[in-house]
């Protein structure tokens, strides 16, 4: 199991457009991978799991990766998530 702490910083957080690219790469893996926001949790190849977290620009997350894949979703993903212009594929 890998866990990335990350700090949102793309100015719209991860709302629709970002978290439809963030679906889609995570969908590219056999990995589980969940978005965690305080107590709560959601499946990250789920749109309305995501959105329903309401993560906004400077927000706190985890993102909980397991399986045979793990380290390099979690690093990809972790990219994503970091950079300040994350709605580009």
């Amino acid at each position: 199991m890998v866990l990335k702490e990350i700090i949102i910083k793309n100015k719209s957080g991860l709302q629709s457009k970002s978290a439809a690219v963030f679906i889609q790469k995570a969908a590219n893996y056999k990995s589980s991978i969940w978005i965690e926001k305080h107590e709560r949790k959601a499946n990250a190849k789920s749109l309305l799991g995501l959105l329903s977290l309401s993560i906004g620009k400077g927000e706190r997350i985890a993102v909980i990766v397991s399986g045979e894949d793990e380290s390099k979703a979690a690093e990809e993903l972790e990219e994503y998530l970091k950079s300040d212009s994350a709605e580009v594929i």
